[in-house]
């Protein structure tokens, strides 16, 4: 076999997406050049790794296999890659790093000493819902996830940072009972503690969905209802007015922003230098970066 890592890199990516498309908007290539590089990776094996179903591509289960194995190829290249540096004394290579959506108000405060201390690290964060988040941590493309629910159908560790509460926020300057409320969609964490809150308190008031914590803070601001989020994510909002919390029983919801990884996972030099870090410096950073949030549920 006479294939290359970037053959190796594109065909993973055509994996991860199902579409030649997305996977050349990713890789920055004309889908022509993707197309080019599959087919040549692919006739070196005498059992297909896609199919062509109408204008579908789909990943047959030999192709799922290989990707598990080219995966573990690149993972091993970038070991080698940064090795010299290595025994150099100096900590380099690649941080992969996925997070649930809300978690985008948490973790670059907690990267942001890290990479001013280790320059010759290259940080790759995914900002998604859970269920893309927990799907990379178990074809463990990842060195971390950041989550506020601990998955029950994988072993990990864990290292806690900060506690998410999340409370029911409704429009500060035009306020009205009785709006509808707003899920975030399905997968989604903040999703799943709002579902459980309302069934137990018997709610039935009508209700619609969006796809991003954003989308779900702009359509409260503009009273198109009521949702439960986390409070973290709303300072701004807060400090001017444009949203309010509305007292509830039973709330806030309480659960913890953590970094997880897979049990019994080889870390590599980054990723033991980065739990090394946060073990060392998470106290000044809560105290440095998040006294507002701090204070802000001491009062409530």
């Amino acid at each position: 076999m006479n294939y290359t890592i970037n053959q190796l890199r594109i065909f993973l990516k055509v994996v991860e997406y199902s579409s030649i498309t997305k996977a050349s908007e990713d890789l920055f290539m004309t889908q022509p050049a993707v197309s080019i590089q599959l087919k040549k990776f692919q006739d070196q094996f005498a059992i297909p790794l896609t199919e062509q179903i109408g204008r579908e591509i789909h990943i047959t289960d030999f192709g799922y296999e290989i990707a598990d194995v080219a995966r573990n190829a690149l993972n091993e290249l970038n070991e080698l890659k940064f090795k010299t540096k290595e025994y150099q004394g100096l900590v380099a290579g690649k941080l992969k790093i996925s997070a649930a959506s809300t978690g985008k108000y948490v973790i670059p405060y907690f990267l942001s000493g890290f990479l001013d201390e280790y320059d010759g690290i290259d940080l790759v964060l995914d900002v998604t819902n859970k269920t893309r988040v927990l799907d990379s941590l178990k074809k463990n493309e990842i060195d971390f996830a950041i989550v506020s629910v601990v998955p029950e159908d994988l072993e990990v560790e864990e290292e806690l940072l900060i506690e998410n509460r999340l409370y029911l926020v409704g429009n500060g300057k035009n306020y009205k009972q009785n709006k509808p409320l707003i899920f975030r969609e399905q997968g989604s964490a903040t999703r799943q503690a709002m579902e459980k809150y309302f069934k137990e308190h018997k709610n039935t008031r009508t209700q619609f969905e969006l796809t991003s914590n954003e989308a779900v803070k702009q359509a409260i601001i503009a009273g198109l209802g009521h949702s439960i989020i986390p409070v973290i994510g709303i300072q701004n909002q807060l400090e001017n007015g444009s949203l309010r919390i509305i007292k509830k029983t039973d709330l806030p919801l309480k659960t913890d922003w953590r970094v997880i990884w897979l049990k019994n996972k080889k870390l590599s030099p980054v990723a033991k230098a980065y739990l090394k870090f946060l073990g060392r410096e998470k106290e000044n950073i809560l105290e440095n970066d998040f006294q507002w949030y701090l204070d802000f549920y001491k009062e409530h």
